[in-house]
């Protein structure tokens, strides 16, 4: 890609060190799901009612793409979006799906600086130890003005086994996600919970499983009856209320 930053020495002595945090196994049973998954879903449908804030499609960067869906949904929109994985085989999946798609890390991106209207970190930082770099990183690549979407996990309460499973090392609070943004240089322009009335249910099940993984596709019955409870907690004034995720715009001076 034209313009991409090249990775120094150490840089990519330090990639290294870093190991890619789903397997490629997880990554295809992953990508198999999310089409239908209830919170993959609803995700998406997040991120698309975002981008209706901007009255014209820019550049966007989609940082832990994983397979490239959400960079596919970008396209879909008319963006032009360039997809940045640590994982090789996220990287191949993502380009046999037609997405301009990199190996890099989050820590020390691929990609110029101020080059970028939109940056997405779905999911992403809270599998980095060094997420301060991370969160720089994403200031570093976007326009000035340009706006940054992130979710991550919420409340170290809900921890469980899904987390081990998914390579996470952290859930994150309000303050904790304002904090990591707001120290990154950015200007928080909102931050909302979602996942909050699936949450009992969630953390009752996550937490009676003794097992690594839970990524396995959802009976039919339970996978409608998720997306219907997101579906209804859209119409309910919730965002602060305590959730499963969290959700930040933010975006950079100038």
């Amino acid at each position: 890609m034209i313009g991409m930053r090249s990775a120094t020495t150490v840089e990519r002595a330090a990639a290294m060190a870093w190991p890619c945090p789903v397997d490629t196994i997880e990554l295809q049973r992953i990508s198999e799901i999310e089409s239908d998954n209830w919170w993959y879903r609803e995700r998406r449908a997040i991120v698309s009612g975002e981008l209706l804030r901007f009255s014209v499609p820019g550049t966007a960067a989609d940082i832990g793409a994983g397979a490239g869906t959400d960079a596919r949904l970008l396209a879909a929109h008319g963006w032009r979006p360039t997809a940045i994985d640590l994982n090789p085989g996220a990287v191949a999946l993502a380009r046999a799906h037609g997405v301009e798609a990199y190996e890099g890390d989050a820590r020390y991106l691929p990609l110029p600086g101020g080059a970028y209207d939109l940056v997405l970190a779905m999911d992403v930082l809270a599998h980095i130890d060094d997420h301060e770099r991370a969160a720089a990183e994403i200031a570093r690549v976007l326009r000035p003005g340009g706006t940054a979407l992130v979710c991550v996990p919420c409340d170290m309460g809900l921890w469980s086994a899904h987390d081990v499973a998914l390579g996470r090392v952290r859930r994150y609070t309000r303050d904790a996600l304002a904090e990591l943004l707001e120290g990154a240089g950015l200007l928080l322009d909102r931050l909302w919970a979602r996942g909050v009335l699936p949450r009992p249910v969630l953390r009752r099940l996550r937490h009676r499983t003794t097992r690594r993984e839970d990524l396995a596709p959802l009976p039919a019955p339970a996978n409608e009856a998720l997306r219907l409870a997101m579906a209804v907690e859209r119409r309910l004034p919730l965002r602060s209320w305590p959730g499963t995720w969290l959700f930040a715009r933010a975006r950079r001076p100038g």
